[in-house]
């Protein structure tokens, strides 16, 4: 992912990607508890001096460079004596590498990350509690949902950053040829959608896959449903009604063969696939993959629009964050939290969310960006009404999966069973109770 703006393009490839997944697993886990991290509050190893702060981005190099050099001049002409130093780690890298600085006590001072990843670190401690640092005014100048999602027992350990939330990508020719006059907005809809696209012209209405290492949309449309996934003690609490109708729902939906069979053995890439080979009516993704289609599937693009994202009666919508934490260990972290308040700041965020064609955090950039694609009028493009789109659902839009440990094997207890249902093998009572004896004996 070499910028913002891919990563808003794949955003709900989430689940491959999130930072340690893998990583809490075997040798990192012992060296991480055996060197005790949790209350890491000593002085860095890093060679930085007092009035030096180290900022890690992630793969912004070379497309952004120039931002940021404006950025980290400006910040150091307001405070004299201070000096950033930037480094650019490339997407693959970040996860090995921050978890080995933090282990050596050689963190950075700034680092971006995400709020999955940064959880696993922030309950042993690792960063700096910024409920304790900031004051309430400065906690509420972003958007509330966004904060909470870097936030884990009550302590807030990231400041927001930039975002992304999926639209609904429409064929609108398909759908009107299905007799749909309606978009569809919630599952419910999209069942109904569904069949009649199947009925009338053979096709399907939309593809998502099952396959657990790939997307976590099916996890997230659950809790869309309304269903819990675990408890406050870390427990299975899937097992229960609302999770019975969401695999219900899926199940129903292959065993009619209102879904494409490969949704069980191939990722999103073959949604994408079909969505511009013209068989499926619906493609969720970001704004900016309207540019794609129109490089790969002119046709398609042109009877292509963007609507809001399908959920379900809970309303609630899909958002992926990016945030900046602050290490415990940091050799100056008083000049460190400045220098993240300064780039996360209001008229920053609006600067990078135009270069980046990302959404900001904070409740007066996100307003200033919807003003300004609102005034565009009928002069906008598809990909600027579709980025209309996506901001108008800042409101509803939360991380949907909770940041915890073992997610992975969270997903894939789900997953798996979630095939077996689908596939006739087992029954839905029987597969959602084998999901939750697999998760409680992880």
């Amino acid at each position: 992912m070499a910028s913002p703006t891919s990563w808003n393009q794949t955003e709900r490839q989430t689940s491959r990607h999130t930072f340690g997944r893998r990583f809490f697993n075997g040798l990192l886990v012992g060296a991480l508890l055996t060197t005790g991290l949790a209350g890491c509050g000593g002085a860095s190893d890093s060679g930085s001096t007092s009035n030096e702060v180290e900022f890690w981005t992630m793969q912004l190099q070379p497309k952004f460079t120039d931002y940021f050099n404006e950025l980290i001049a400006e910040f150091e002409a307001e405070n004299p004596g201070v000096t950033i130093n930037w480094v650019d780690v490339p997407w693959s890298d970040m996860e090995t590498k921050i978890l080995a600085a933090v282990t050596a006590g050689q963190a950075p001072d700034v680092v971006n990350l995400n709020p999955n990843f940064a959880s696993q670190l922030a309950s042993r401690d690792a960063w700096l509690n910024l409920n304790e640092k900031l004051s309430e005014e400065q906690r509420q100048s972003y958007l509330p949902n966004i904060w909470q999602a870097s936030s884990i027992r009550d302590i807030s350990f990231g400041l927001p950053w930039y975002l992304t939330t999926r639209v609904s990508i429409i064929n609108q020719d398909l759908l009107s040829e299905a007799g749909i006059a309606d978009t569809p907005k919630t599952y419910s809809e999209l069942a109904q959608a569904a069949q009649a696209v199947k009925d009338k012209t053979g096709k399907y209405a939309f593809f998502t896959t099952a396959v657990s290492d790939d997307s976590a949309e099916l996890l997230e449309s659950m809790v869309q449903m309304g269903v819990t996934l675990v408890d406050a003690d870390g427990k299975a609490a899937f097992n229960s009604p609302e999770g019975k109708a969401a695999f219900q729902y899926w199940v129903d939906l292959y065993q009619k063969e209102l879904l494409p069979r490969e949704v069980l053995t191939q990722g999103h890439r073959r949604a994408i696939e079909l969505y511009q080979a013209g068989e499926t009516a619906l493609l969720a993704s970001g704004p900016e993959f309207l540019n794609s289609i129109a490089t790969n599937a002119p046709t398609i693009s042109e009877a292509s629009a963007a609507s809001s994202q399908i959920t379900g009666n809970t309303g609630k919508k899909n958002v992926a964050v990016m945030n900046l934490v602050i290490p415990q260990s940091s050799d100056n972290p008083d000049a460190a939290l400045n220098f993240a308040l300064f780039v996360t700041n209001s008229d920053n965020q609006l600067a990078f969310a135009q270069a980046a064609n990302v959404l900001p955090s904070t409740v007066e950039s996100l307003k200033a960006y919807q003003t300004e694609l609102e005034n565009k009028g009928e002069q906008a493009s598809a990909v600027e009404q579709a980025r209309a789109v996506s901001a108008s659902q800042m409101n509803e839009a939360e991380v949907l999966v909770p940041a915890m440990e073992d997610l992975d094997k969270l997903q894939t207890a789900i997953y798996s069973n979630l095939q077996a249902a689908m596939l006739g093998d087992k029954t839905v009572d029987g597969a959602i109770a084998d999901a939750a004896n697999a998760w409680d004996k992880r």
